[in-house]
């Protein structure tokens, strides 16, 4: 009996960890946009649109003031929204691109609550409706997402097309995370948000380009390494240096370098 009290309360606190990891550590939206893209001189957009499942949605378009330029459809990550990315919209924009970035469902001035098919249904909305923009076309768009942005990007590469597909500090799955966090307990085989990368990057077919730090102290650098060596050609990697959300800005010259660099050579 008492063995029997034991196990029942080591899978009770087994799964209370998960429930706790999965709703703490994988969405932390933020509903009040602080900053816009005007406070540091960029024109814009307001764009609202609505998800598959009539959720509707809310990003910004800032467009490059340059004919037949790329697209950077840009998904950020699981914190904060699109006011937080205001100086990575700048980066951005200043390579003579048009960016459009969107909150996901129950951030910043979207409705509905996160999930994760939630953030695939929006993503595909937010494709369409990019496409409406003035000068837009899918063979010029590129699906640029950082941290858990990286997952949706790349499930995203899998439904659309494009002419190519960035990645920057994302993991090859939330199970992989919850297992170098909590490497004494199953988490990895009970988790119900999954962001399964490792299973779908080796069939994205379209240029990919994977940025990892090796000081990213949020997601360990062998998920960037991992996702470059299971994706299929043709692929780049470049390794950084820096913090994961500050590493772009320590080292942006180098970054714009490798991002123009993969801009001119994927010949689409």
């Amino acid at each position: 009996m008492i063995v029997f009290i034991t196990i029942t309360v080591v899978i009770i606190f087994v799964f209370l960890i998960i429930s706790w990891f999965e709703h703490s550590n994988v969405y932390f939206p933020k509903k009040k946009i602080e900053v816009f893209p005007d406070a540091i001189g960029l024109s814009y957009k307001n764009v609202y649109f609505n998800a598959a499942d009539g959720i509707e949605l809310h990003g910004w378009f800032l467009p490059s003031g340059k004919p037949h330029s790329d697209t950077f459809l840009f998904f950020h990550g699981n914190a904060g929204n699109i006011g937080d990315r205001v100086d990575i919209v700048r980066f951005l924009n200043s390579l003579g691109v048009n960016v459009f970035i969107f909150d996901y469902r129950g951030y910043g001035n979207s409705k509905g609550i996160p999930s994760e098919n939630g953030t695939y249904l929006d993503a595909a909305a937010a494709y369409e409706k990019v496409l409406e923009m003035n000068g837009v076309h899918r063979e010029n768009i590129i699906l640029y997402g950082r941290s858990l942005g990286g997952a949706v990007a790349i499930d995203l590469a899998l439904k659309k097309k494009a002419k190519g597909l960035i990645i920057d500090g994302a993991f090859s799955s939330t199970g992989d995370m919850a297992k170098d966090i909590y490497s004494f307990l199953p988490v990895k085989v009970s988790l119900w948000v999954r962001y399964d990368s490792m299973s779908k990057i080796g069939k994205v077919k379209m240029p990919k380009l994977i940025i990892h730090s090796a000081d990213d102290e949020i997601v360990p650098f062998h998920h960037g390494k991992e996702l470059f060596e299971e994706a299929a050609d043709p692929k780049e990697f470049y390794r950084m240096r820096g913090e994961h959300s500050d590493a772009i800005f320590m080292y942006e010259d180098e970054y714009k370098i490798r991002l123009e660099r993969f801009l001119k050579g994927t010949g689409v």
